[in-house]
């Protein structure tokens, strides 16, 4: 027995994909959007030997299949138990090792898209450099709340996997006292300020995609898993 056995009992049959139409349909607008953006300032120039167009396709791979394994792996947590039953104790461990990469990758690559695409966007500099630093605050102060009050495990999706983060009250500190969607709202900012930093078309492009799709995951996975965990009305 699993400590979200009883969870997984009462989960509505067909819950798995629950959601997951409307994700896909979101992928079906925002991917081709954000490359109507970005195609124009794709120009074949080169960052580390790879093109552009290249860095542009690994950051859209990237976010799509992380947000994708974050389905995959809540969803069989919340209706199996699936990581507790083989990992044990170790369940959470093994998806940060699954989730950290992606987490990582996800700011480089858009990095590599900027520096492989400067100067297309074409903005006052000294303005751009203002506008990335006053969105570089709110976005690491939110990765400083979540590591101090928050807690990794926890903004792993912890109640996923433990009991004890159901019980816990909301985090009202730091960048949680301004949103409970602090993450999201604020943490996504970074990317803004990287495609600032590198007056690049394509990044600025990649960045409003990027922090779009994360509110996907919010209303299409996380949302309704919430919903049963906490025992709401789904």
């Amino acid at each position: 027995m699993t400590e979200l056995s009883a969870i997984n009992k009462r989960i509505p049959k067909g819950y798995f994909f629950h959601g997951q139409i409307q994700h896909l349909l979101f992928l079906l607008v925002l991917v081709p959007g954000a490359w109507f953006w970005i195609e124009p300032a794709l120009d074949g120039r080169t960052f580390l030997g790879v093109s552009d167009r290249w860095w542009a396709m690994l950051v859209i791979g990237t976010a799509v299949t992380q947000q994708i394994l974050g389905w995959l792996v809540f969803r069989l947590q919340i209706c199996y138990s699936w990581l507790s039953k083989r990992f044990g104790r170790a369940d959470l461990t093994v998806w940060g090792v699954l989730f950290f990469p992606f987490l990582l990758a996800r700011p480089l690559f858009m990095l590599a898209v900027g520096l492989s695409d400067i100067n297309s966007l074409g903005f006052y500099r000294p303005l751009e450099i203002t506008v990335g630093v006053v969105l570089l605050v709110p976005a690491v102060y939110t990765l400083w709340s979540v590591k101090h009050y928050f807690g990794i495990e926890r903004a792993l999706g912890g109640d996923h996997f433990r009991v004890k983060y159901q019980t816990m009250p909301l985090v009202r500190k730091g960048a949680f006292r301004y949103s409970d969607n602090a993450m999201y709202a604020f943490a996504f900012l970074i990317l803004w300020s990287i495609a600032l930093f590198c007056d690049s078309k394509a990044a600025l492009g990649l960045a409003l995609f990027q922090h779009a799709y994360i509110w996907v995951h919010m209303y299409c996975t996380e949302n309704p898993d919430l919903a049963i965990l906490y025992g709401q009305k789904n």
